[in-house]
Formats: C-alpha cells, structure tokens, sequence
C-alpha cells in the first residue's frame, strides 16, 4: 500500500516579517525605518503630495489617494486594496437594526400601535404627579394600582401610556406638562409632606390654589432661602441627580475664625468622616465680629453638607440661605411667596441639562 506523502504548510505571501524585539514588526511604508527590500520601489514625485488637508511641503510618507487608516504596505502581493466609494446612508445588511429579533411585548405593541417608548409604571405615575417613585411603589405593594381593575404586582411594569390605570379607584389622566415653582422657605419647617411628630412642614405654608407638587432637594428645618417645587416626578429626579451637576449656591454665617485660603483649598474637595465631598467653590465675603458670611456653590448637594464641611473646619453655622438654584434665583422673593417659573423658560432650561441614564 502507498502512503501519501507528509503534507506540508501553506506557503506565506509577501515578505517575511523580521523578528525582535518585541516580537515581529509590521511591514512599514515607503521611506519609513524598517523598510524591508522589496517592499516599496524608488518614490515617485507625487508621494510628496500633501493627504487628507495637510500643509503642502509637509511630508507624511504616504502615497496620494491611499484610504485614510490603511495600515498595509505596498510590499504586499497586489499593493493596497482599493474599495469603490460608499454611497451615502449604505449600510450593510442587518446592520445597525433599530429593533432587537425578540423585543419586550410591551415594547412591540407600543411600536405597532405608534405610540412612544413604554416606560416603568412607577415612573408614569411620578410624572403625572400622583406621588413619588417610592410612593407609588409602596401603593404598588398595597394593591392600591390597577389596570383595567386587575391590581399591578410590580413596579416595573412597562406602560406606553396610564389608559386604564387608577388609584384607589380613580382613573388617572395623562401628565400635563411640568410646572416649576420658586418658594423662599422660611426656617422652621421641615421639606417633607407629613411629620409623624407633628412638627410644621412647608405645606402647611404652601397656598391652597396650589398644585400637587413635590420639592427638588431638601432644605434643613432651620435652613431658608430658594427651594423649587415641581409637578414633574421625573423632571425632580433628574434635578437631584449628583451626575446632572446643576450648582446650587447657598449663604452661610458662621462663627470663627477662617482664611480665604482654606476655603479655596475646598475647590479639590475633602473628605469627612469617610464621606467624600466634591468640589465647592467657597468665598468668603465679609466679617461682622466673630462671624464670617461665605458664599459656597457645589454640585452634589449631599445631605447637610454646607453644614459639615463648615463645622470640620471649626466653624459654627448659625444661618444658612440657599440663594440659587441651578439658574434660578431668590433675589427679592418675600419669605414665604411662591412663583411660578414660566414654561418658555422651564423648557429652555430642561434641553441644557446633561442626558442621564
């Protein structure tokens, strides 16, 4: 019997790679170090032609026309390959589908029916102004939300709109655009909606013709100045997010003793009892006696953190105002009146804030 002859490995083309170190190099174009024989004939007048918008008579060791990127030298067996242009909006097929193969059905039925992207329920109802996200989603837990009359059994239910859901039995209607409303707080009274002590909150001061409306950020009880009120549930929580990065600036009288340097030095932020804070932007203003007015102007807005960072570097608070908010001001707004901020304006400012996830 004859045996086939040993196979032996397929011929490479092109010239060989030279190793070391650092393992083989690349082929490199003509007039480049590392040029391997063969590689590249005697250079032509046009390969000193400026590419791509470069300045003429500067050299960029490339050959005119060749595809921006191309990586390979003309050593290689055929030279460069070259692609026919593409034609605007080409793409390949199935390429860049818009849709997955096997969408949510919610989603699917929401793209048949033309409606616009389904959204968590608990979202939906926040941002028509029925309570907050954990509100709804303890009302969720209580049964207290259905859809057409079957009671919801997760907050993450995706809806493309509220048609057929209720409350407690009443029907909720489409969310009406947001509204925004400026409130100088007085102090004493606590940004929250209920107080199991009994102790007065800002609704008790909020006028009666009122809408629904629920706070972005929260001022402390004996904290005053500008706090925004809102209808829009997720219009609030994008306005509180740290990675949205709206400033607030707020006015704080403090006693003690303090430099402007140190409250520069704030700039890099600073770290308290392991809780890091960013970067405030701290000057201080005047000096009445013992007690320094500092304006303070920071983007995270952690929880009494003007108070924190002021009391580590031994000074004691005994009043602070919140002056701004984002571009909204307090200016000469009587304690205790609210305004509304006109839509023109609130839709202006909503398009600059950064997307969030």
């Amino acid at each position: 019997m004859k045996r086939n002859p040993p196979l032996e490995p397929p011929k490479k083309s092109g010239p060989p790679r030279r190793s070391g170190p650092g393992g083989p190099k690349r082929p490199t174009g003509p007039g480049k170090p590392g040029q391997t024989e063969g590689s590249a004939g005697p250079r032509r007048a046009s390969d000193d032609k400026p590419r791509f918008g470069a300045k003429p008579g500067a050299k960029t060791g490339a050959k005119t026309g060749s595809r921006p990127g191309d990586a390979r030298a003309d050593g290689f067996r055929g030279g460069p390959t070259k692609y026919p242009p593409r034609k605007p909006g080409f793409k390949k097929p199935g390429a860049g589908a818009s849709h997955p193969a096997n969408p949510h059905p919610a989603h699917a039925a929401a793209s048949a029916e033309g409606k616009g992207e389904p959204q968590r329920i608990a979202k939906l109802l926040a941002r028509a102004g029925v309570a907050s996200r954990r509100e709804v989603e303890r009302m969720i837990e209580e049964g207290r939300v259905t859809i057409d009359g079957v009671a919801v059994e997760t907050p993450a239910t995706l809806l493309a709109s509220l048609h057929g859901v209720a409350v407690d039995g009443v029907a909720i209607a489409a969310p009406p655009p947001a509204r925004l409303f400026l409130f100088h707080k007085p102090a004493g009274y606590l940004t929250t909606e209920r107080d199991p002590a009994g102790r007065p909150t800002i609704y008790d001061r909020l006028p009666a013709d009122l809408p629904r409306v629920m706070p972005i950020g929260r001022l402390d009880m004996s904290t005053e100045g500008l706090l925004l009120l809102t209808t829009d549930g997720g219009f609030k929580r994008q306005m509180e997010l740290p990675a949205t990065g709206v400033p607030r600036t707020y006015r704080a009288r403090a006693f003690g003793e303090v430099s402007q340097q140190q409250l520069e030095d704030l700039f890099d932020g600073v770290e308290i009892d392991g809780i890091r804070y960013g970067a405030i932007e701290a000057n201080l203003e005047r000096r009445t006696g013992r007690n320094q007015w500092i304006e303070m102007t920071l983007t995270e807005g952690k929880n009494r953190e003007v108070r924190r960072v002021l009391e580590h570097m031994d000074l004691k608070v005994n009043r602070l105002i919140r002056t701004s908010y984002g571009p909204f001001v307090l200016a000469d707004l009587p304690v205790g009146a609210v305004e509304e901020v006109r839509q023109h304006d609130l839709a202006l400012f909503r398009k600059t804030l950064k997307e969030t996830a």
